[in-house]
């Protein structure tokens, strides 16, 4: 039973009475296949991440050996757990637009040597 929402509207594909359904007015899912560049991401993602858990490992030794120096200002009135922490943030941050920008230079690399009938 409709309730008098008009199609695209914040009710529309909702639930009306007794189980009845809207249609939800999206686009189909888009087809994927095989990812030519799959194995260049996984080994740069297991690579990122590694370097990531090892400086993050860093952080949680000094927390578990030296929770004082954790307390040590270091820039502008913040301390090395601030600093550290915020920088993990920044690191990650990072990380992933190299990970974007790597992949993304891969993945046009090899569609032109597909497009040329090479291999890249």
């Amino acid at each position: 039973m409709q309730d008098g929402a008009p199609p695209g509207s914040e009710r529309a594909g909702r639930t009306c009475r007794k189980g009845e359904k809207r249609p939800m007015l999206h686009e189909p899912a888009a087809k994927s296949g095989a990812d030519p560049a799959f194995l260049y991401k996984r080994r740069l993602g297991a690579w990122m991440f590694t370097l990531y858990a090892v400086i993050y490992a860093g952080f949680v030794i000094v927390n578990l050996t030296s929770p004082g120096l954790m307390e040590k200002t270091i820039v502008g009135g913040l301390n090395l757990a601030v600093v550290y922490g915020f920088g993990l943030i920044v690191f990650a941050l990072i990380l992933a637009l190299i990970y974007n920008r790597a992949c993304g230079r891969r993945e046009a690399k090899l569609r032109s040597a597909a497009g040329q009938g090479g291999r890249a």
